[in-house]
């Protein structure tokens, strides 16, 4: 592809950094598509065009381009779907050289600005950022932005989670339960955009295995028609499922983990003899019974307290023939023990 010269990269960088909504988002990482039409009013296309890519094969096929050659285009083609920043080194500019220069522009105009002060730094040890420029300050560059108005403030979320927006058509009939399973995937996704915005989450759940991912969702569903429809499309026991929701209600991934997992407190806990006496004491005068220690589980009868790595006890019941999650986990064992 041909480079843009030293003076059309001139051309193009003052017609988007002239665009201060397109100069944010490109120097907070993102490149959105209308930068494409700021390099048309530079007189530029950022985008090939007809002609302008030229292929280059040794093999003896005379197609124009060659298998080879169109494999490679797709690979490009792949590589800008995962960074649009590659579009700009094609033309022959880095992402920091790109991003540099817009700081550079953006800190001329803010300082041609009558009652502008002069650009902050961005915290940088040595009081500029990584490529040297000293960037722009944030209300400067905002005050700057003709009729741009006061600074808006950010909305609050709301009390719970909203509600996802209706299907536009039906999904195709020859599908049975597929408008219940994206109905399901659509409220679980508002679920977990609502608890990132509140700060309930980290990542939405987004860095869960698989296993953990059905538990949450598990938990999410006890009590509701929508339990038995997971479970069955899973293949998954609904007993087990119904463990693993509690499990994962309770504690977690922790919760979950203890489930099935035991650990040796003795190795990693520095009191864990005077924690599992505790809790010990706790389970005899609870039930009357004597009790059992094996690891990280304190036993009586049909009533167990488990010590979590978080140094937390799990209490766990047994009604039929298997343990459950019988509550959320409590420092002390003696509060744990009353939810049995």
């Amino acid at each position: 592809m041909r480079q843009f010269t030293e003076q059309e990269w001139d051309r193009v960088l003052g017609s988007v950094s002239a665009q201060l909504g397109r100069a944010a988002a490109l120097l907070d990482g993102e490149l959105p598509p209308e930068v494409a039409d700021d390099v048309a009013a530079a007189g530029l296309d950022l985008l090939p065009g007809t002609g302008e890519v030229g292929p280059r094969c040794n093999c003896p096929d005379d197609a124009d381009p060659c298998k080879h050659a169109a494999a490679v285009c797709y690979l490009i083609a792949d590589a800008l779907d995962a960074d649009p920043f590659a579009l700009l080194l094609l033309r022959g500019r880095t992402r920091g050289e790109v991003l540099a220069g817009l700081r550079t522009r953006r800190r001329g105009a803010s300082a041609r600005q009558d009652g502008i002060p002069s650009p902050a730094t961005d915290g940088a040890a040595d009081g500029q950022g990584a490529d040297g420029d000293e960037g722009v300050d944030a209300r400067a560059a905002f005050a700057a932005a003709p009729q741009s108005g006061p600074v808006p403030v950010p909305p609050v979320p709301p009390n719970r989670p909203g509600h996802p927006a209706p299907l536009p058509v039906d999904p195709p009939s020859s599908r049975s339960g597929l408008r219940e399973d994206l109905v399901a995937l659509a409220s679980d996704a508002v679920a977990r955009a609502w608890e990132l915005a509140v700060g309930l989450s980290n990542d939405g759940g987004l860095g869960l295995d698989a296993d953990a991912d059905l538990a949450r969702r598990a938990a999410r569903a006890l009590g509701t028609p929508t339990f038995a429809t997971l479970a069955a499309r899973c293949k998954v026991d609904g007993r087990e499922l119904a463990r693993m929701g509690l499990a994962w209600r309770h504690g977690g991934t922790t919760g979950l983990g203890l489930l099935t997992a035991e650990w040796d407190p003795a190795a990693d806990a520095p009191d864990a003899v005077d924690l599992l006496k505790a809790a010990q004491v706790a389970l005899e005068d609870l039930t009357g019974l004597s009790v059992t220690i094996i690891r990280n589980r304190v036993t009586a009868g049909r009533a167990q307290l488990r010590l979590g790595r978080d140094l937390l006890w799990y209490p766990y019941a047994m009604p039929e023939d298997d343990w459950e999650p019988a509550g959320p986990p409590r420092p002390d064992p003696v509060r744990a023990a009353e939810m049995l």
